[in-house]
């Protein structure tokens, strides 16, 4: 097998007298801001990454690729690609309108012809993906509770790539890796696939798959919205490199690739593979737990031990590329090197670290084994994670009107004040009502805006090593949520705190008379009279006001976020 030309590419992009004819002409299109996994799709959609695909599927295609991990003309292709958007936005759409997809500052890059509206079965798509319609699993989280609610499926026509400022050097299109090993010579190549820092272990496991078949290596990383990473974006690129630096000269290549994430386990390793081939690799690596989700090791698992090996065997003559299977390896001491797990003797003595006590090590300064990984890879890791009392966090607090939010959180910004050394940043409801949203209105839409505006300013105090205190009521689960996530997203804990003061109480400390004037029907839309208060399902602590003073429920605060790790009082 040698490396593909760019003719068998699916290159979705406009020639640019065409693209900027057509970017003029998206003004008066129905718009959407695509999310971060959204643009990763995109820009493989785009750049041939994901052929043969020549847009998001359609509803046929969808069914197909659910059911059988095929196209419905019989091609494999195991996962859908699909634009989720929330009903109002699908319902404001005609047939055969088009729809430009911009990136978040807006920029056009391609324009969507659509062809099928549908809303689909999501857990049975979670059941037929992934296996599971189990929330734990990751990959089944994003897919029920953070997905769109409608599908939109048609051809695209690409104005702009996604614009990336770091490591342009590294970022190569599907046609440039191409066009890179055709000029080297490297008639067979083999992809790796890596979503996390490289240690002795997934260098010794890369080099033995290329060796194992002849071929040269490329060190293939997705840097595409992973939104579970413990490692930030940029010291995870700097130990690739590290890591580069350790395979044999002129025989290793290193390219980023914007692959989002699933975590669905063997049908993903099918899509990684595809990917690969489409990159101009030959072979592609295969592990025993590719594309699985971290759990608990006592936990059972969600996919079956060489489940992605065999499915990725079992389709290899329809994929176009050849699978290399890696087996596990483990250190054994007294040969001083790594050994596949079933070439183990009985006598052999075999070291081995977890994830989690990796990670201990590294956040408290303690040793890790020169085995293990290699200094400039742990010392890049211990410049870039902080220890959780040196990060920043979010209290945010829900709640009725009346129930104590407020008063609890200034008391508690006080408590973080006299103790010093942090930044904090009281951010009450009706203090950003004033400041941050005085144009918004009390309707649900603008009541969510609102929490979401609050949710991106905690974010960018957390993001920054300071401490967010947010008060407003935030009724609703789904918008608590999706602060939750902005939060976490930018490195910061986030603790939340339901004041579950009962509503009779709330009424009897009413100042404003508003719960008299909705229970009169002069205020419309009030929370816990004629509009529901979701209750949190498992916040972090909750607190009844009528049972305790704003002191005490300060104190309660403090000593959760101390258990958390996030501050250390004592």
């Amino acid at each position: 097998m040698t490396t593909g030309t760019r003719s068998d590419l699916c290159d979705l992009m406009l020639p640019a007298d065409q693209a900027e004819s057509l970017k003029k002409e998206c003004g008066p299109f129905p718009s959407w801001d695509l999310t971060p996994r959204q643009t990763c799709d995109l820009e493989l959609l785009l750049n041939g990454g994901f052929t043969p695909l020549t847009g998001f599927l359609g509803q046929a295609d969808y069914d197909a690729v659910v059911d059988t991990m095929r196209l419905a003309d019989g091609t494999v292709w195991p996962m859908p690609v699909v634009l989720d958007v929330p009903e109002a936005f699908a319902d404001s759409l005609k047939d055969g309108d088009s729809v430009a997809l911009r990136d978040p500052e807006g920029v056009p890059l391609a324009v969507l012809d659509v062809a099928d509206r549908w809303t689909p079965d999501r857990e049975r798509e979670a059941q037929k993906v992934y296996g599971t319609t189990d929330l734990s699993h990751p990959g089944v989280e994003y897919l029920l509770r953070r997905t769109n609610p409608v599908y939109l499926g048609g051809t695209l026509r690409g104005l702009s790539l996604p614009s990336h400022y770091d490591f342009q050097y590294l970022r190569d299109l599907p046609s440039e890796t191409r066009a890179r090993f055709r000029k080297m010579g490297w008639r067979r190549v083999v992809g790796y696939h890596t979503d996390q820092p490289m240690h002795k272990a997934q260098v010794e496991v890369a080099f033995r798959a290329a060796k194992s078949v002849e071929a040269h290596l490329l060190l293939h990383p997705s840097v595409g919205g992973s939104e579970s990473d413990d490692f930030e974006h940029f010291a995870r690129v700097r130990c690739y490199e590290h890591a580069h630096k350790h395979f044999p000269e002129q025989t290793t290549a290193l390219s980023l690739m914007p692959l989002a994430p699933r975590w669905a386990g063997p049908r993903e390793a099918v899509l990684q593979a595809i990917v690969r081939r489409n990159f101009g690799c030959t072979h592609f690596v295969v592990g025993l737990e590719q594309a699985s989700p971290d759990q608990d090791p006592s936990a059972t698992p969600y996919y079956a031990p060489q489940a992605a090996q065999s499915l990725a065997r079992e389709l290899e003559s329809d994929l176009g590329i050849e699978i290399v299977t890696a087996p596990k390896y483990v250190f054994v001491q007294e040969r001083a090197a790594f050994v596949a797990l079933e070439e183990v003797r009985e006598r052999d003595t075999l070291l081995g670290i977890s994830r989690e006590e990796f990670l201990r090590r590294v956040l408290h300064d303690r040793e890790v084994p020169e085995w293990f990984s290699f200094p400039e890879v742990v010392g890049e890791l211990r410049r870039a994670i902080r220890p959780l009392d040196q990060r920043g966090f979010t209290v945010f607090f829900t709640g009725l009107s009346g129930s104590g939010k407020s008063t609890i959180a200034k008391a508690l910004v006080q408590k973080f004040l006299e103790q010093g050394g942090r930044r904090v940043t009281l951010l009450d409801g009706d203090i950003v009502r004033k400041n941050l949203s005085s144009e918004l209105t009390f309707s649900k839409e603008h009541r969510d805006l609102n929490i979401l505006r609050i949710g991106f300013v905690a974010s960018e105090i957390t993001k920054n090593g300071g401490i967010a205190i947010c008060a407003p009521i935030a009724p609703y689960t789904a918008t608590r949520r999706s602060v939750r996530e902005t939060v976490e997203g930018a490195g910061g804990g986030f603790i939340e705190v339901h004041v579950a003061t009962p509503i009779d109480v709330c009424e009897g400390r009413d100042r404003k008379g508003l719960y008299a004037l909705a229970r009169a029907g002069k205020i419309k839309g009030f929370t816990g009279i004629d509009d529901p208060y979701e209750v949190p399902e498992a916040p972090e602590l909750s607190i009844d006001t009528s049972a305790c003073s704003p002191e005490e429920a300060a104190q309660d605060i403090i000593l959760k976020i101390e258990g958390l790790g996030y501050i250390n009082v004592r």
